[in-house]
């Protein structure tokens, strides 16, 4: 017991202002991962990781089995390599809101005003058509791997342009359009698919919608052909049933517009894509 007093005190001595920063350094280090992981599903393989290990370690303790006790002193390295592996969604968001940060610096890719007009006119003219759409409008994360699975355009944004796009039966119709400040870089182009909706919830388009806003910083927004709906998706967050001021709205502000030299006022709260639909889906499904 004497020996365990001395060993702390004498660590104690040695704790100074380079240890607390290492200390909280690494301590925020664990924070900002675990919020990061929040609510996602590699949360819940985290912790079903923690409990298997305690498990193992706890029964290998107790009853003294040398071969579990072995291989849990031995898997360090192995995890430090599957962690990795597991969390490569993870990491890599982590990585690119770091560099979105850095990007800020710099200025994006917002547009300016002129261009909200346009795919604000040009999304209430296709909903009430029942034209289907889906426009992604870049900001601080290039999505050139997106831009490069589609055809080029670069063309300056105008309603024409993107009805033309999006007109039924044309060529380019089904994939989305990408805007990278007041130009049209691409049309055509695939995006990934939400893994946080139901299949039965939202139809393709939607999914698609969502899913670039979960791994990027876009916006995206969505027009449905079945319902003439709009849209909007940021952050992984979709808002629906969008009328037009309540659209310019949310772009003003995700975009950091500026309305007759002031900031424009927080977003109205819009309603947020639902968890199930009864009625409302047969109308939201299946958008193609």
């Amino acid at each position: 017991m004497t020996s365990l007093f001395d060993s702390l005190r004498n660590n104690f001595q040695q704790f100074g202002p380079t240890s607390g920063l290492d200390v909280a350094i690494i301590s925020l280090l664990f924070f900002w991962l675990l919020m990061l992981l929040r609510g996602t599903t590699a949360m819940s393989v985290m912790r079903g990781v923690f409990i298997l290990l305690l498990a193992a370690f706890a029964l290998g303790r107790v009853f003294d089995l040398r071969v579990l006790n072995y291989l849990i002193r031995n898997s360090f390295t192995g995890l430090l390599i599957a962690l990795p592996i597991i969390f490569q969604p993870e990491i890599r968001r982590a990585l690119e809101r770091v560099g979105r940060t850095g990007a800020l610096a710099f200025g994006g890719n917002a547009g300016s005003q002129e261009t909200l007009e346009a795919i604000s006119a040009a999304a209430n003219d296709m909903a009430r058509r029942k034209f289907g759409a889906l426009i992604v409008l870049e900001r601080d994360t290039g999505l050139q791997d997106y831009v490069e699975t589609g055809i080029a355009v670069d063309a300056i944004a105008s309603p024409e342009l993107i009805e033309g796009i999006f007109y039924p039966n044309s060529p380019l119709h089904d994939g989305a359009i990408v805007l990278r400040g007041n130009r049209v870089i691409a049309a055509g182009c695939t995006l990934p698919l939400s893994e946080n909706s139901p299949p039965g919830e939202l139809g393709t388009r939607h999914r698609a919608g969502l899913g670039i806003t979960e791994r990027t910083d876009a916006v995206s927004l969505v027009v449905s052909e079945e319902t003439g709906r709009i849209s909007l998706a940021a952050d992984g967050r979709m808002y629906m049933r969008l009328d037009d001021a309540r659209l310019r709205s949310l772009l003003e502000t995700l975009l950091h517009l500026q309305t007759n030299g002031r900031t424009p006022p927080p977003a109205p709260t819009a309603r947020p894509a639902p968890r199930a639909m009864s009625e409302p889906e047969a109308e939201e499904a299946d958008v193609r």
